[in-house]
Order: C-alpha cells, then structure tokens, then sequence
C-alpha cells in the first residue's frame, strides 16, 4: 500500500506544480497581453502574444460545431487525461520517470481542459518560438509541459529492454 501513496504523491506533486504554473502564467497573460500587440525578447526568439484558440493544437477543430468541440476536447479530453492519471499511479511496470512524464502529459491537458470549462470551450495561448523565419504557432505552457512529457514517454518506452 505504500508503493501506491507514494506513486499517488508523486503525481499528485507533478499535476499540483504543472498545473498551477500553468493557470499562473495564463491569468497573467489575460491580465497583460490583451491589446498589446506582439513583444519580442532575445532577438525575436520569444515572443508573448495573447490569443483565444478554440482549437486544439494551432486551432486545428475551431470550425467544429460548439458540440462537437464539447464533446471533444471537453468530455474526451477529460476521459484521456483521467486515464493517462489513472496509468500513471496504477501502471505497476512504469519507471518514476515515466510516471512523472505521464502525469506531465496529463498536467497539461488538464490545464487547458480547465481554461475549456472557465472560458467557453477557449484557452488562452501567448508563447511563440522562433528563430529566423521558423517559427511556432501561439502556444501556452499547458502544451509544452505536454510536449515535454509525451517526448520523454516515447523515449523511456522505447528503451525499454
């Protein structure tokens, strides 16, 4: 049993962590973004612009009807992130890396499923990499914590013996 709390602490330290920095840095972007225009820092590397994506990742479902969107990026998000959590805590085989890389994915997913129920089915996005003429869409920290634990998922699966 004390294999199981301390799995259900560790995730639990990942979402708390992940999720607050994420819900800090957008209320601050709500707060100081709006109308502002484009800021750029380190030579255009980073720039802060708010937007509201009803989408998924770079907007892709914003024209699905209002239903279509509940249902999928509300209801069947909820569903995936509550079994990514649920793995994370129960998979009895998983590495402590690979549980704080599945609680990561689900840390951010949560986060935008939280800006989803406060705000209309939209969340807020305000980050844009680039270098050159390359560049990222508008992006928020939810999606890089997601990124990141996707990334590091893939690769500690695949190194499995």
């Amino acid at each position: 049993m004390s294999r199981y709390i301390t799995r259900c602490v560790l995730v639990a330290l990942v979402l708390l962590g992940c999720v607050g920095c994420d819900q800090l840095s957008k209320t601050a972007a709500r707060a100081y973004l709006p109308g502002t225009g484009v800021h750029s820092y380190l030579n255009d590397t980073l720039r802060l612009e708010y937007a509201q994506n009803s989408g998924a990742f770079l907007n892709l479902g914003a024209t699905l009807s209002p239903a279509v969107r509940y249902d999928s990026f509300i209801i069947g998000v909820g569903v995936f992130v509550l079994a990514l959590l649920l793995w994370a805590v129960a998979g009895a085989r998983l590495s402590w890396l690979q549980r704080i890389a599945l609680a990561a994915v689900g840390a951010g997913g949560l986060g935008n499923l939280i800006d989803r129920i406060r705000f209309d089915g939209a969340v807020t996005d305000f980050l844009n990499l680039g270098l050159g003429p390359l560049r990222t869409g508008i992006f928020n920290l939810a999606d890089a914590i997601l990124t990141l634990g996707a990334v590091v998922l893939v690769i500690t699966l695949r190194a499995r013996p």
